[in-house]
C-alpha cells in the first residue's frame, strides 16, 4: 500500500516563498511520476506541476519562473519550491504518485497554503 505524506504549507504574506515536501511510503517510488495538484475553495483541483522518473518537468502557466519541483528518489520524497506567492495561489496542495506499471495513482491529504495580500 501507498501512502503519501504532505508538509510544509502555512500562511505566508505575497511575494513569499513556501517548500511543500511529500513523502512516500512504498516501494518502487523512482519509476513513479509525482506531481502537484492544487484545489482552491469553489474550484477543481488542478495540476500545479509534474515530474518524471527521468527528471521531465512540466508546469502549469501560471506558475512557470515562480515554482519547482524536485524529487529526490533516495529518500522517497518529491518538493515544490513556491516563490513570489501570490493571493492566488492560495489552495490546498496535494501530492501525487503515478505508477505507469500498474496505473495506478495514489494522492495525499493535501497542505493547506494561504497567501495573504
Amino acid at each position: 500500500q501507498v501512502q503519501l505524506v504532505e508538509s510544509g504549507g502555512g500562511l505566508v504574506q505575497a511575494g513569499g516563498s513556501l517548500r511543500l515536501s511529500c513523502v512516500y511510503f512504498g516501494s518502487i517510488f523512482s519509476i513513479n511520476t509525482m506531481g502537484w495538484y492544487r484545489q482552491a475553495p469553489g474550484k477543481q483541483r488542478e495540476l500545479v506541476a509534474s515530474i518524471t522518473s527521468g527528471g521531465s518537468t512540466t508546469y502549469a502557466d501560471s506558475v512557470k519562473g515562480r515554482f519547482t519541483i524536485s524529487r529526490d528518489n533516495a529518500k522517497k520524497m518529491v518538493y515544490l519550491q513556491m516563490n513570489g506567492l501570490t493571493p492566488e495561489d492560495t489552495a490546498v496542495y496535494y501530492c501525487k504518485s503515478s505508477n505507469p506499471l500498474v496505473h495506478r495513482d495514489y494522492w495525499g491529504q493535501g497542505t493547506q497554503v494561504t497567501v495573504s495580500s
